[in-house]
């Protein structure tokens, strides 16, 4: 089945009262017992909600998985992941993520003993050099963030399959869409579904795919357990957005281009980040293992100071300046202060993330328009 029926059909079907075709929402907390013990599959909507079900089911088959969890944010759900570890395991993850994960697992689970080694992934051989006993997962993003840098996912596999390593994927800057880890050899992958699952900027979940029974199992008590889980009527809105997820995505992809085209040519640009240009360090890896190069698009200022982002920031109709990212809208942010202020200015700057690095999200609306208001904020400075 092609992605775009998948994304449409997959884990969803009429319901068998109505014969409604969209899942209905199951606003309900707990469920009647024919006796103790004996029900219909449901108990209490904690553990259990058959819109939720549908949406699982929706999210494992668009990833190529088998099995799919649901969070109340990418955040639970990315706690859910490391919650799998014991204190005293290590993990080693890109040093070129978003502020939100540095932050959950340095000063959340940091304190709890487990340690992360942050390091340069351009080349997957450097894992073996921060692996010990202790290590247990090897976590990426591909597209980085807000970087847009790219890590070869089938090379750090392999590299920590020698290790017997578990390899963790967040495919959210890609979507299902342009990428599948789980294909690729990665052992689990999640999502913000917040951004492009959802789509529409009205809905905030998380979620975790995996083909292995056995982490399923696990990531399933721990859902259960911990209580981390959204809600009914996010479940309908999160199955909503993901049947136009392949529409959405595409055009995205369509206008990003043109705009990183756009920015690479005006005279107030110092640098664009887009993995779709032929010059920029991942884009052979970005053309053998997406299906396109994503709708972000980050940009730094030939002056390098943050005023001159201000100005710029402050200065567009159309791109709203607002975190987050994915929707149907554009929106443009500044990682520095904004979705990466967690994150030492020394470490940032190590990554190339300055003060007036310029991240956006390219909508879905008319390209034209997008690129007369870039240029009008651009010619203020």
């Amino acid at each position: 089945m092609k992605f775009g029926t998948k994304a449409i059909h997959a884990g969803v079907k009429p319901d068998p009262v109505s014969g409604a075709i969209m899942t209905p929402i199951y606003q309900t907390s707990t469920y009647v017992q024919e006796a103790p013990g004996k029900h219909k599959g449901y108990e209490y909507a904690r553990t259990q909600n058959p819109t939720r079900d549908a949406l699982q089911k929706s999210l494992a088959a668009i990833e190529n998985g088998k099995y799919g969890i649901c969070f109340s944010s990418g955040l639970a759900a990315m706690d859910a992941i490391i919650k799998l570890l014991k204190s005293g395991d290590e993990i080693i993850a890109t040093n070129d993520l978003y502020g939100g994960s540095y932050r959950l697992i340095t000063k959340v689970f940091g304190q709890f003993g487990i340690k992360a080694h942050f390091i340069d992934m351009f080349d997957p051989c450097a894992i073996s050099k921060y692996v010990n006993k202790n290590t247990k997962f090897v976590m990426i993003e591909t597209p980085t963030n807000p970087m847009l840098n790219i890590i070869d996912i089938k090379a750090v596999v392999k590299e920590a399959n020698k290790h017997k390593l578990k390899v963790i994927v967040d495919n959210t800057f890609a979507s299902p869409y342009l990428q599948n880890p789980l294909d690729m050899g990665a052992d689990i992958v999640w999502h913000s579904c917040t951004k492009y699952l959802g789509g529409h900027s009205d809905v905030v979940m998380g979620a975790v795919i995996t083909k292995s029974k056995s982490l399923a199992d696990k990531l399933y008590f721990i859902q259960n357990a911990a209580g981390a889980v959204p809600g009914p009527q996010d479940c309908f809105l999160m199955l909503r957005g993901i049947k136009t997820l392949h529409l959405r995505v595409q055009r995205s992809c369509e206008n990003a281009k043109k705009v990183a085209e756009y920015l690479k040519s005006n005279k107030k640009v110092s640098k664009v980040y887009w993995p779709g240009f032929k010059d920029h360090k991942g884009h052979k890896i970005a053309k053998k293992q997406m299906n396109n190069y994503g709708g972000m698009v980050s940009f730094d200022l030939k002056n390098n100071k943050f005023s001159s982002a201000k100005k710029v920031l402050s200065g567009t109709k159309l791109f709203a300046l607002a975190e987050s990212l994915g929707g149907v809208e554009s929106l443009i942010g500044h990682p520095a202060s904004m979705t990466h202020a967690s994150i030492p200015k020394a470490d940032r700057m190590k990554v190339g993330l300055t003060d007036s690095l310029i991240r956006l999200s390219v909508g879905v609306e008319d390209v034209n328009d997008l690129i007369e208001d870039l240029g009008k904020a651009l010619s203020k400075l």
